[in-house]
């Protein structure tokens, strides 16, 4: 890191002849972040990125379905934000990167057993640093989005820090755990110290068109959030052949309990669906696409003590070198528990040991860790 003093560390100052690219999705948050930055009288410009085709596969749109994420209207939405507020405003296309580094990892991972986070492989691989790329281009020395965490410098370490955003209830940094030093010492998280109904509320007096907007919640490519679906729509539309997709549920002791169309269909947790009859409720236990076998089992069955992680990045500190007191989230909703982290062979693994067994650890998850509200860094579960 440069040493405190230089252009370079301060460089989360936005200078004043350099605008500042706002990330624009759309909906309300992103909305007014641009029109708090425009109140302020910073230079601004705004962008969206044009991630999928939403007239592609539209076999899967369900019904009246709504609440998607960056779909058409929201474009159309954002463009019609910026002229609102006077602002330039770009649509990029982005559509073959996310495809190539989004779309095709999340179906590779579910047919080999895994459950991905599509927006967190956005955010990793597509959102970020193309963003930054285009705010180049632009002459923006920072970038703005609408997410729910807070950044700051912090001068003992030189490093950027991540904290969880004031609502609990709409913190994003289980999303962002894999935002580099050099990405976080561009990017403004402006709603980071606000709760929803506050952002609503500055909406609302920053006369924002869309401040009454609901919140999405589907994934962008899979609208009515039939994952398994959308993987055999896809394979189709690409001519892909697939392999023979079916085979047995089986129990731990490896007895036949029923049947399956595809192991993709099932994640470890679930119990609905199985169209299993049995005296007790099953859930998956685990997959093995090798074998094509679903194995299921009694809820105790899927409590683990320990897990593995790879492809970590570190936040707070520039690795792990020894055990480490955290507290961790495996899924976004999921209420951190404390456990123990080890360095293991590679800087970018790490074993976890709970104090108490965890529910449902899911390969292909993430785990991200912290200290309170400081987001220490993170991993995909193995």
């Amino acid at each position: 890191m440069p040493p405190p003093g230089s252009a370079a560390f301060r460089r989360r100052i936005p200078m004043p002849d350099k605008p500042i690219a706002v990330a624009m999705s759309g909906g309300v948050d992103s909305s007014t972040v641009a029109a708090l930055l425009r109140q302020q009288g910073k230079p601004i410009v705004g962008m969206t990125m044009q991630l999928w085709n939403q007239r592609r596969l539209p076999g899967l749109t369900a019904e009246g379905a709504t609440g998607r994420c960056c779909s058409l209207d929201d474009v159309y939405d954002a463009r019609y934000v910026a002229q609102q507020l006077g602002i330039p405003y770009y649509v990029v296309n982005f559509e073959s990167r996310f495809e190539d580094q989004v779309v095709k990892p999340f179906v590779e991972q579910y047919l080999s057993g895994r459950t991905p986070i599509p927006c967190t492989l956005c955010n990793n691989f597509v959102k970020f640093d193309p963003f930054l790329e285009l705010a180049d281009g632009l002459g923006a020395d920072l970038v703005a989005t609408g997410h729910y965490a807070r950044v700051e410098l912090d001068e003992a370490s030189h490093r950027y820090h991540m904290r969880t955003g004031v609502d609990s209830s709409k913190d994003q940094t289980y999303f962002l755990w894999g935002l580099t030093q050099a990405q976080l010492a561009r990017t403004l998280f402006p709603l980071g110290g606000y709760t929803k109904p506050q952002v609503r509320e500055l909406a609302r007096s920053l006369n924002v068109p869309v401040a009454e907007k609901h919140d999405s919640q589907e994934i962008c490519f899979v609208p009515n959030g039939d994952y398994a679906a959308f993987i055999d729509r896809y394979f189709e539309e690409q001519g892909i052949p697939r392999q023979q997709a079916h085979g047995e549920i089986v129990d731990r002791e490896g007895r036949p309990v029923g049947s399956h169309a595809g192991v993709h269909h099932y994640t470890v947790g679930q119990r609905r669906g199985l169209g299993i009859a049995k005296g007790e409720p099953l859930y998956v236990i685990a997959t093995e696409p090798a074998t094509q076998r679903v194995i299921v089992g009694r809820n105790e069955d899927l409590l683990r003590r320990e897990l593995t992680v790879s492809d970590a990045n570190w936040i707070a500190f520039p690795a792990l070198t020894e055990p480490r007191r955290v507290q961790v989230k495996i899924r976004n909703k999921h209420a951190a528990a404390w456990a123990t982290i080890d360095p293991m062979d590679a800087p970018t693994r790490a074993r976890v040991c709970f104090d108490e067994p965890q529910r449902a650890v899911t390969p292909g998850q993430a785990a991200v860790f912290y200290d309170g509200d400081l987001v220490l860094g993170g991993g995909w579960i193995d």
